[in-house]
């Protein structure tokens, strides 16, 4: 009766930690997964901040997708978009702190630079409330009649 109630003993104990195990994992995922994607927002931005292209159309081609791979990723992971967004931001505003004439970027760099600056993480459309309130008032009849 004693090992018994040792076994089960045991096994709750490893049950538990066990579970205590996989809650920490989670969390230490999702922090790796915020921090790879501030880190790929910042490579990202290096890139585009040394980007010189020729062609008009290839730059044009260049910042479509990358606005595509922007909304692509704001769809399947809200909580990923928040951190490459934010690693961009703060890779943007770092670089024009030391960026001045000598530093020579397009115009399509710059409208997406000013999209990143304005970028706020709680930019969500405000919903407006409407209550509508229906009041009736009972009216006396008046019938007129001869009989």
């Amino acid at each position: 009766m004693k090992h018994i109630g040792f076994f089960i003993t045991l096994l709750a104990l490893t049950f538990s930690t066990a579970m205590s195990a996989q809650e920490n994992g989670t969390q230490n995922t999702e922090q790796d997964k915020d921090s790879y994607y501030e880190q790929r927002a910042r490579e990202d931005a290096e890139y585009e901040q040394a980007l010189a292209m020729r062609n008009e159309e290839d730059e044009k081609d260049f910042w479509k997708d990358q606005d595509q791979y922007e909304k692509d990723l704001r769809k399947r992971d809200k909580k990923a978009y928040k951190a490459y967004m934010k690693g961009k931001r703060d890779a943007y505003a770092e670089h024009a702190t030391h960026c001045d004439n000598e530093c020579h970027h397009s115009d399509h760099y710059h409208r997406q630079a000013q999209m990143y600056f304005t970028y706020h993480e709680y930019h969500y459309p405000r919903r407006s409330t409407v209550v509508q309130t229906g009041v009736r008032v009972a009216t006396p009849r008046v019938g007129l009649s001869i009989f």
